[in-house]
């Protein structure tokens, strides 16, 4: 501290040296966020241009100082939509934080009775018919898309494709994803122990991280548990995989028992040893 008393124009308090630390956890906190991303050059020209600033007024240039707080205020509104996709992704994750979200209901809040949310639970027939249908599936070679919604209710993405309205069954899931049915393309939409809806249309991710062998069904499944708490199974039509993917990573399945077990309602004990 004392050298920078020194310089003469940068004294530091305590509450001065407790500002620089939260500001620059919530500047890593932001780069890793953004990591791969696209947005990531942007938020390095805002840092930037913050840094530009503080210099010019702890210099005393006025003139500088007024050019560069015009920039700032008048891109505030500009970089809400630039990075609006990364905003709502952020305060998904935050609100999914908070345990607003549990697969068997247990730890909902007052606010979650308060609005009436319900969280959508498969029972272990339904789970047994999906694995079913995935693992038939794998071995066929036939691509396919499942969404399992749990407290989002996903309307804007069921509204994109044909209401169906029926039980889950792993001969109708298969028949569905067949080549030549006119519902094979797109995603499937699973909640409340019922086949929703198919041929969804699912927004995508922006990430440019993601292994080359995912196409676009991976990409898809990721953009959608980015944007919700949906859980989503992937069939690749090329290699015949499964692909499980939660709060936008995706992971391999290597056998149908793995695959049970994340679709499996976890409890309060588990989620606390989690």
């Amino acid at each position: 501290m004392i050298p920078l008393e020194l310089i003469g124009f940068l004294k530091l308090s305590f509450i001065d040296v407790l500002d620089i630390v939260m500001v620059a956890a919530i500047i890593y906190v932001a780069f890793r966020w953004l990591r791969g991303s696209s947005a990531l050059n942007i938020l390095i020209a805002i840092v930037a241009l913050f840094i530009l600033r503080f210099v010019a007024v702890a210099l005393g240039m006025k003139l500088m100082s007024a050019i560069l707080d015009t920039v700032i205020n008048l891109g505030a509104l500009a970089l809400i939509i630039i990075f609006q996709p990364e905003i709502r992704q952020f305060l998904t994750s935050l609100g999914r934080s908070t345990g607003l979200r549990t697969r068997d209901g247990s730890n909902r809040n007052w606010f979650d009775r308060l609005l009436g949310k319900n969280v959508h639970v498969l029972d272990k027939e339904a789970i047994q018919e999906i694995t079913q249908a995935c693992r038939d599936m794998a071995e066929s070679k036939t691509g396919a898309l499942i969404v399992i919604r749990h407290k989002n209710p996903l309307q804007n993405v069921i509204d994109t494709g044909d209401r169906i309205d029926a039980d889950i069954k792993c001969r109708l899931m298969e028949n569905i994803f067949y080549k030549n049915s006119p519902l094979h393309d797109g995603a499937m939409i699973i909640g409340g122990g019922r086949i929703i809806a198919a041929r969804c249309t699912l927004p995508m991710t922006e990430r440019t991280d993601l292994p080359p062998m995912y196409g676009m069904r991976h990409k898809s499944a990721v953009g959608i548990s980015e944007r919700s708490d949906a859980d989503v199974i992937v069939v690749s039509e090329q290699r015949g995989t499964i692909s499980f993917c939660r709060e936008g990573e995706i992971q391999p399945i290597n056998n149908i028992n793995e695959l049970k077990l994340l679709l499996e309602p976890q409890t309060k004990e588990d989620e606390d040893r989690e």
